[in-house]
């Protein structure tokens, strides 16, 4: 048993009478660890909040949206060339109306954005405008009207001017004051409010409640001066079926806009389950990149680890010669210098694990004074592989100096002396 744990007495015993060089090999594995527990923990916090925002849509929604022909619909090249002012002029409000015959097609909103100062009196607030169809709050069940009503498919038809404000919108051009029935102007029209939306804050990044909606046909040719739309959402009535719909929803599409060539598309078809799937790839390979990134601080702990075990074989070589000298084998010698570093790694580990809980606690305290509910979750995965990044490190930076004194000559170690 004496034989057992000698090696470790002798190793904590030779890491306390050099504090300053152990407290030193540590502050690199300390980072390491720390930068992977905190990358993980935000990974997985940023990932289930776009996750979770995602959903809030619903399982049961398909949304069309514009396409420059010839690329991928989550590609770099479609986002680019909208960015850059490309412009698909060919998906319309009629669409919407082909695909509601679809049989498993429950309601369709077809939408348009803007952005135009509102105002009303001395108030001035630059808004994002949303042109949506009257069955909006039928497909994205999250939209509520907490005063008033939504406007109705008549008032999209004769293009009225009412519209629905959001809560953040209310608030800053009426303050306490009755909005029902008030008129704000945009673009020199007068528009009367007839509905304030609940409070429903940020999702996906976009703040809901600074939004004005209006119906669709009132801003394209009103506001806008178009006549096409940037986005159909679909409510399905049957979401075991979703697939099957986006495939009908898709094909319904291409005899509209006359594309039967996968090139020639001018729209994109996805699911909720579709965008999940592409959020977390995307996420699992920004994760695989970030710890490949904060390995490198591993990798430098580690040869610090093996600078230091090779400063301690040199000025313990008389030490290793005198355990030798009385029985200590090489066996012995290597799993002592093993462990000292093991345990150094092993230590850093610890102490890293409790520094990135923090600053991941930190960061979520901070990130909610902005408004956003974003969480940085330490997960057992995370310290597992932080203990297990820190292991191997020690053992791996380790092994090769506990080797090198496993090696030395009894009497060549005491003729050093």
């Amino acid at each position: 048993m004496n034989k057992l744990f000698l090696p470790i007495k002798l190793a904590f015993h030779s890491l306390t009478i050099n504090t300053g060089r152990t407290v030193l090999t540590l502050v690199g594995i300390v980072i390491g660890i720390l930068s992977v527990i905190v990358v993980t923990s935000s990974g997985q916090g940023v990932k289930e909040y776009i996750m979770g925002q995602v959903s809030s849509f619903g399982t049961d929604i398909i949304q069309v949206e514009t396409k420059v022909p010839a690329t991928g619909k989550t590609s770099s090249a479609n986002a680019t060339g909208q960015a850059q002012g490309i412009q698909i002029t060919t998906l319309k409000i009629a669409d919407a109306e082909a695909l509601k015959k679809i049989p498993n097609i429950d309601n369709t909103a077809p939408a348009t954005i803007g952005q135009e100062i509102i105002s009303y009196q001395d108030a001035n607030k630059r808004a994002m405008i949303f042109g949506a169809g009257a069955a909006y709050p039928l497909v994205d069940n999250a939209t509520k009207v907490a005063e008033g009503t939504f406007y109705s498919e008549g008032d999209d038809n004769g293009l009225a001017q009412v519209a629905v404000i959001g809560s953040d919108i209310k608030d800053i051009l009426f303050g306490e004051q009755e909005a029902i029935g008030k008129s704000i102007k945009i673009k020199g029209l007068n528009f009367r409010v007839i509905g304030v939306l609940e409070k429903r804050g940020t999702v996906t990044f976009f703040n809901y409640d600074e939004l004005v909606f209006m119906p669709v046909q009132t801003l394209q040719k009103k506001i806008l001066g178009i006549d096409y739309v940037r986005m159909i959402t679909l409510k399905v009535k049957d979401a075991n079926l979703i697939d099957v719909t986006a495939a009908d929803v898709a094909d319904t599409l291409k005899r509209e806009h006359r594309t039967p060539k996968a090139e020639q598309e001018d729209f994109s078809v996805s699911t909720i389950q579709e965008a999940q799937k592409i959020i977390g790839d995307v996420f699992g390979t920004i994760n695989i990149l970030l710890l490949a990134l904060t390995s490198i601080s591993l990798v430098v702990g580690g040869v610090g680890i093996m600078n230091v075990m090779y400063v301690a074989v040199v000025e313990r070589t008389f030490e290793i010669g005198l355990r030798k000298a009385v029985g200590a084998t090489s066996g012995d010698i290597r799993n002592q210098f093993l462990l000292e570093a093991i345990f150094i790694t092993l230590i850093g580990g610890i102490v890293g694990i409790v520094l990135g809980y923090l600053i991941s606690l930190g960061l979520s305290i901070l990130i909610a004074s902005f408004g956003f509910k974003l969480n940085f979750p330490i997960t057992l995965s995370s310290i597992l592989l932080a203990v297990g990044f820190s292991m191997a490190t020690g053992i791996i930076f380790g092994f090769y100096p506990a080797y090198k004194a496993s090696k030395l000559s009894p009497m060549e170690a005491l003729r050093k002396e």
